[in-house]
């Protein structure tokens, strides 16, 4: 069980078809509000998110957090966009 939030940072972060997206490296916290907005993920698997990129995943998607961290929703694939097109 997670004591702080800052826990999370170094956590696995799993689909919910079990595909490893990567790993917590920091968050995103709405300090006004006193809640946490996401989850920014590293490492990630080169087959969800082109050329391996950091993304933020709103905590709205997280299932459960615990020894690991798994999300309800996440996209089947995220792209980049290139500027100008």
């Amino acid at each position: 069980m997670l004591e702080e939030v800052s826990d999370m940072i170094g956590l696995q972060v799993y689909t919910k078809t079990g595909l490893f997206l990567g790993t917590v490296n920091n968050l995103v916290m709405d300090l006004e509000e006193g809640k946490l907005d996401g989850i920014f993920v590293g490492d990630t698997n080169p087959l969800l998110v082109e050329d391996s990129k950091s993304v933020n995943v709103p905590f709205r998607w997280v299932s459960a957090v615990g020894d690991i961290v798994l999300l309800r929703y996440f996209p089947k694939r995220v792209s980049i966009s290139k500027p100008g097109q």
